[in-house]
């Protein structure tokens, strides 16, 4: 009676799960073959880990430790093949370079290295069972070649991830066991010292590289966050000037719709098609006025009301230096007694300027005394505020300035197309100049990016 094939699983049918074993090989077969890329591929470009730095000094470094160590073990091994082993000359020469002369790529490729001295120590472990002493001579590894093995292991800790430092020393812990289980008859063995030393050099190697990383990656977070930090204050920034803005053309528009609503009533003898002009005029004042509260409400943060108090002024940077000076800030102002009539827009930036200076100098530079000037020559109008070095130096509110206040006086006088100069002087004080023409200025075309 024969058997029937196995038949196949109705159609619709949930697919029959795999047995556990061959899921186990195919694990097994993945893992393999990570490594085996890990092994062959090196993580990082052929560069030295000081490549970046400031100094030359520096960046030489490690082309100067691996030349120290070449120009050590050369000779030693040298030395140590030839009288405590008997080895020729020759072959002693060839087995030396091959152990020793890839220290000099410890700088650069140090798992290419290991590829060259991994072998070269078997090879010479083997050698050395001809030579070797069973009873006096150290064996499979000399003094020499462990110290220099442990440095290559080191520099591959340094470099490579994870994965591969736990591949090499394993490969180093088997050939250490084949070794030893093929020299029994060896009474100084080193086969053991190998795989214990070289674990606490990777271990020390792979700290050091993750901490490296780990600091690498916190300098990128802080470059990203004082990136996004400055962004931020300056979106708050052009949401407060947009509010302000709102009160400024607010205050004309409603005075553009009271003079067209009282106009057929001001002015005898209109038409019927005058006073429908008026009354269209002050609809779209209306509407306008409509629009920007609108506009204004996507701009104000979630739960924040509108200002009540009018937009300050030039007229009031008096009070603003006496609320500085009673804070602690010795400041002096210089106002003209008359100053021409100024734009809104000009006026409330002036005053946002010296208000946003004055806190830069109590935030960076406590107790410097500061001086405010604001003249005019009829066509522009100028905000000098200068701060001497400070009184007290080792106790700044921020010892590392931002510059994140400078953002909302360069916006402003950007918006009424002024210029701003701002930067140290050399007694250690600091210069904010900004300059604002009197007259509107025309919007400037967004540059294509």
């Amino acid at each position: 009676m024969t058997a029937s094939p196995p038949q196949a699983p109705p159609s619709g049918a949930p697919p029959r799960p795999q047995p556990a074993a061959d899921g186990l090989v195919s694990a097994a077969r993945r893992n393999l073959r990570e490594i085996a890329h890990g092994l062959s591929h090196p993580s990082h470009p052929p560069v030295p880990p000081l490549a970046n730095a400031s100094g030359r000094w520096r960046r030489l470094l490690p082309y100067a430790a691996v030349l120290v160590l070449a120009s050590i073990f050369v000779p030693v091994t040298l030395n140590v093949l030839t009288n405590e082993y008997g080895m020729a000359e020759g072959p002693a020469g060839l087995l030396t370079v091959a152990q020793t002369a890839p220290l000099l790529m410890l700088a650069h490729r140090p798992l290419q290295a290991w590829w060259i001295v991994f072998p070269a120590d078997i090879v010479g472990a083997l050698v050395l069972l001809r030579y070797a002493d069973p009873q006096m001579s150290v064996w499979p590894w000399p003094a020499p070649t462990l110290i220099c093995y442990l440095f290559v292991m080191l520099a591959v800790a340094l470099r490579e991830t994870r994965r591969t430092v736990v591949s090499v020393w394993a490969l180093t812990c088997v050939a250490s066991l084949v070794l030893h289980l093929g020299g029994t008859d060896r009474s100084n063995g080193t086969a053991g010292l190998l795989p214990a030393l070289g674990a606490v050099f990777m271990v020390i190697g792979a700290v050091i590289r993750e901490r490296g990383d780990a600091q690498r990656r916190l300098a990128e977070q802080e470059t990203i966050s004082e990136a996004e930090r400055a962004q931020r204050t300056l979106l708050e920034e052009r949401t407060r000037i947009a509010r302000e803005l709102h009160d400024v053309v607010a205050h004309h528009m409603s005075v553009i719709t009271v003079q067209a609503d009282s106009a057929p009533y001001r002015i005898s003898g209109l038409s019927e098609e005058a006073c429908e002009e008026f009354g269209a005029i002050a609809a779209s004042a209306r509407e306008s006025l409509t629009e920007m509260r609108r506009l204004l409400t996507v701009l104000r943060s979630d739960g924040a009301e509108g200002e009540r108090a009018p937009q300050p002024g030039l007229d009031r940077v008096q009070q603003l230096v006496e609320a500085t000076v009673r804070a602690g800030l010795p400041a002096e102002l210089s106002l003209p007694a008359r100053l021409p009539d100024l734009p809104q827009a000009v006026d409330v930036s002036a005053y946002r300027i010296v208000q946003e200076a004055l806190a830069n100098v109590i935030r960076h530079a406590p107790g410097a005394r500061t001086r405010i000037s604001v003249t005019s020559d009829g066509a522009h109008l100028t905000v000098l505020v200068v701060n001497d070095r400070a009184e007290q130096p080792d106790s700044p509110l921020e010892p590392s300035g931002t510059g994140h206040g400078l953002v909302g006086m360069r916006e402003r006088v950007r918006l009424t197309g002024g210029t701003l100069d701002t930067g140290p002087l050399p007694d250690g004080g600091f210069r904010v100049a900004a300059r604002l023409p009197l007259t509107p200025a025309t919007p400037e075309a967004p540059e294509d990016s």
